[in-house]
């Protein structure tokens, strides 16, 4: 449901920001600095994706691996220090067919803004396992480029079978001992190409016709529990880490009406990243599907608050 145009709006801004990932805290940072007044609206645990990664050693400026919550917390700060202010409610609905355009909060106020940037993310797709929750940043992982370098010379196992596993399988190889490639069916979904090069790699076991039961362990992840679908067989097998490469789901509920998307449901933006709708960016992975890393996501942050900044000077004139 859109916000009403007779609903009392509770402020209005130059800038709002729905998201608080490395694109929507970076957006707030620029946008803020920039002498935008902005809003940025985060949920009650603002940080995204990166609040379940353990150790970042590959964002530029730390000598050491940060922990994920401790990057988005500094960000965070950051964007508030600048003059950006930070909601901890979440956006339900959004209407960008009015000027200004307007969102709605969780709490049912209703927010204006002359320019919007969703920077709302993707959440990897998970199997749903308790256990996988409970060992989640102790050995199970979404993110096989955020997190591969840290099992050099261990056992790992990637679930999945399209090209998204088979490319985290050929990643891992670069540092794991060993890979096995989990999946369901007795086919693999990635390409001919993909498939061929995970054959041809000898750290590569592939196991089809195979769920994963459990996940095994003590303080972190020791071993699996797996069950062949066609024999009911189990088998426990011992390793580190567990990656799952199932797939991506964009935050793009809310703007299914209002936006144009592409068939996988990420938001479709020129090259400056604006949306269908003028004066509507999007930032990071809800409108990337092939990255999923946070100094992309920052940079795509940057661009859009800046586009958004233009933007608005041009409806000045």
């Amino acid at each position: 449901m859109n916000p009403k145009e007779t609903t009392p709006v509770a402020a209005q801004y130059d800038l709002v920001i729905i998201g608080s990932g490395p694109a929507g805290f970076t957006a707030a940072i620029y946008g803020a600095r920039g002498g935008l007044k902005t809003a940025l609206f985060g949920g009650i645990a603002p940080g995204g994706q990166l609040l379940q990664t353990m150790d970042i050693e590959n964002f530029p400026g730390f000598s050491e691996p940060v922990v994920g919550a401790d990057l988005m917390q500094a960000m965070l700060k950051q964007s508030a220090r600048l003059g950006a202010e930070i909601f901890t409610d979440e956006i339900t609905a959004a209407d960008f067919t009015r000027r200004p355009l307007a969102v709605t909060a969780s709490d049912g106020r209703t927010f204006t803004a002359s320019s919007v940037i969703v920077a709302t993310g993707a959440r990897a797709s998970w199997l749903g396992l308790p256990s996988e929750t409970k060992y989640t940043g102790k050995g199970v992982s979404g993110c096989a480029t955020c997190d591969g370098p840290f099992y050099r010379g261990k056992d790992v196992c990637v679930i999945g079978g399209g090209d998204t596993a088979a490319e985290d399988a050929l990643f891992l190889t670069k540092f794991a001992a060993s890979v096995r490639l989990i999946h369901r069916r007795d086919a693999l979904r990635a390409s001919f190409r993909m498939q061929e090069k995970l054959k041809a790699n000898p750290k590569i076991e592939i196991i089809y016709d195979t769920v994963l039961e459990e996940v095994l362990g003590e303080a972190k992840v020791t071993a699996i529990k797996l069950k062949n679908v066609k024999t009911g067989a189990y088998a426990v097998i011992p390793l580190n880490g567990v990656f799952i490469a199932i797939g991506h789901e964009p935050a793009t509920a809310i703007f299914k009406s209002s936006l144009k998307l592409n068939d996988e449901g990420y938001i479709i933006t020129d090259c400056r990243g604006e949306t269908s709708v003028k004066g509507v960016f999007a930032a990071g992975d809800v409108m990337d599907p092939s990255y999923k890393q946070a100094i992309i996501a920052a940079g795509a942050g940057c661009r859009a608050a800046m586009e958004a900044g233009r933007y608005l000077e041009e409806l000045k004139k």
